[in-house]
């Protein structure tokens, strides 16, 4: 992470390399730089901080691997759109902390339903953005919520919290055991360009940390939050791409924009949430 935004390690890609795999999503940048993501300088959750957190196993016809998402309500997640691209299945974990170990509060699903956004680019990660839906409704508890949709955009210099259980560092793999958080601050997309160039749009938001802290592999899909309070947390963006200087560069991280998809999720969805 890098400027003042609260991150915690889910699952997230990068333009360079999304989380889990071992090929590129590629996007060349103006400097023949890749992009990724990552959860970097974080701390480690506490069990119920995060009832929202999803860990999704994706499985395709060729590969698998991990990418993070949000509870929306009892039977959608929320997460990137190059995290359920051709999937054939998922299975997800919520309700905890941690993906291994006893856990009496760890629901484990599987599903295959998902939908992607239809103007998805996955050259340029533009509309990175999909849903998972649950076969059924789950039940909510002191540690299974959801994050509630935002009603507003957000600008620059706001507050905000990753969370994923990617890449703690450049050479430990993800995912890792416990889920992971960071606090970060949104910057301009004027700033983010100067790194990036104009492949940053408009319905993209981009976070920097004190010093290299932010998301990393692993991350992609997981949520950008930003806490009105602590009962009420809400989705600013779903984690997207990174620098392919690696997760430790000081670059920023960029997710896609909760807001201007709102019309979309409740499309989808055939209800509205933001609450």
């Amino acid at each position: 992470m890098k400027f003042s935004v609260l991150i915690c390690v889910v699952l997230s890609s990068v333009w360079a390399t999304p989380p889990g795999q071992g090929k590129h999503v590629e996007k060349i940048l103006p400097n023949d730089r890749h992009m990724g993501i990552r959860i970097i300088g974080g701390d480690i959750a506490r069990a119920g901080q995060f009832p929202f957190a999803a860990a999704i196993q994706v499985k395709t016809s060729d590969s698998t691997f991990f990418c993070g998402g949000a509870l929306i309500d009892t039977q959608w997640i929320l997460t990137a759109a190059h995290c359920v691209q051709n999937a054939i299945e998922f299975t997800i974990i919520v309700g905890s902390a941690t993906l291994t170990g006893d856990d009496p509060n760890r629901l484990t699903i599987t599903t295959h339903e998902y939908y992607l956004h239809d103007e998805f680019n996955s050259t340029t990660l533009e509309n990175d953005i999909g849903l998972i839906r649950l076969l059924a409704r789950i039940q909510f508890s002191d540690y299974i919520g959801k994050i509630h949709l935002p009603i507003e955009s957000y600008g620059p210099n706001v507050a905000v919290t990753a969370i994923g259980w990617g890449q703690v560092n450049d050479t430990l793999l993800a995912p890792v055991d416990h889920l992971n958080c960071v606090k970060l601050e949104t910057i301009s997309n004027d700033n983010c360009r100067i790194f990036y160039g104009m492949q940053i749009t408009d319905d993209m938001i981009c976070v920097n940390g004190q010093y290299n802290e932010g998301t990393c592999t692993g991350d992609s899909g997981g949520p950008l939050i930003y806490f009105l309070n602590a009962q009420h947390p809400i989705h600013v963006g779903v984690s997207s791409f990174i620098s392919g200087h690696g997760c430790e560069s000081v670059e920023p991280s960029g997710y896609t924009r909760t807001y201007p998809y709102l019309d979309w999720i409740s499309s989808v969805t055939e209800s509205v949430i933001n609450d």
